[in-house]
């Protein structure tokens, strides 16, 4: 494991600011993972040469970026995506009667691809960038509901193979965080009326071009890095979106 050498901290009213980009810095290396506990404030503020205070108030703005949790009595750890508490953060899909439950997931293709003029502007990578690409097909009380085409760059996920994607034992954002140190920590959505493909049609057993939800997303990391763009269709026929506010004790 590496360990991110301590930079030197300005003064001023940004310190904290500096101190939370080296904290930053040292999650990107991987040298906290997720569940683990970072060292003690004490032992941070001393390699960072900072107050407490200061320090504190660094964590104070990664905890509300559901970056780390604080558990009383136990430390502060780094943010770990798990089913039971944190599914359902980043799935919104419902059924009418707001029943939500587990997705079944079912991998339906996996390909690799070059980047579009949009998705390399949504990624921030080059076009024509070579990416991973894979369709889930995510059934609801035994009924295809969603369909999932998810992008990623092949150098964020390097050794990334359909055969892994298929045997995770967890949710697509624990399997990057386990298998690749990527902790998604946000997303931004964009929704509008889509209409179905003719693989969308056949698994959500509607005509090719019926209205369909569309969801676009892209996914950010530490330091609000894009790492994975997707689009989402979903049968609305009994089931719809829904939005809601997430505090950082759901994750």
């Amino acid at each position: 494991m590496s360990t991110v050498t301590a930079m030197p901290i300005g003064p001023g009213g940004t310190r904290y600011k500096e101190v939370k980009e080296a904290m930053l810095a040292a999650l990107g290396a991987q040298e906290w993972k997720g569940g683990e506990v970072i060292p003690s404030e004490k032992k941070l503020a001393e390699r960072f040469g900072v107050s407490i205070g200061t320090l504190r108030k660094a964590i104070d703005e990664l905890c509300a970026e559901n970056i780390l949790i604080r558990h009383q009595g136990l430390g502060t750890f780094v943010a770990q995506h798990r089913r039971d508490r944190h599914f359902f953060r980043f799935f919104r899909v419902a059924r009418r009667d707001g029943d939500r439950t587990y997705p079944v997931v079912t991998l339906v293709n996996f390909r690799r691809a070059k980047s579009t003029p949009l998705v390399a502007a949504r990624l921030g990578i080059d076009e024509g960038t070579r990416l991973f690409v894979f369709t889930n097909a995510l059934a609801l009380h035994d009924k295809i509901v969603v369909v999932d085409t998810v992008m990623l760059p092949e150098t964020k996920f390097p050794g990334l193979t359909e055969s892994m994607l298929k045997s995770r034992p967890n949710t697509l954002y624990n399997f990057y965080q386990d298998a690749f140190g990527i902790n998604v920590t946000g997303t931004d959505e964009r929704l509008r009326v889509g209409r179905a493909s003719e693989l969308e049609s056949r698994l959500l057993e509607l005509d090719v071009g019926a209205p369909v939800l569309e969801v676009e997303r892209v996914a950010y990391s530490l330091n609000q890095k894009p790492v994975e763009y997707r689009l989402t269709h979903i049968n609305t026929d009994e089931y719809e979106y829904v939005a809601g506010t997430v505090k950082s004790h759901d994750f």
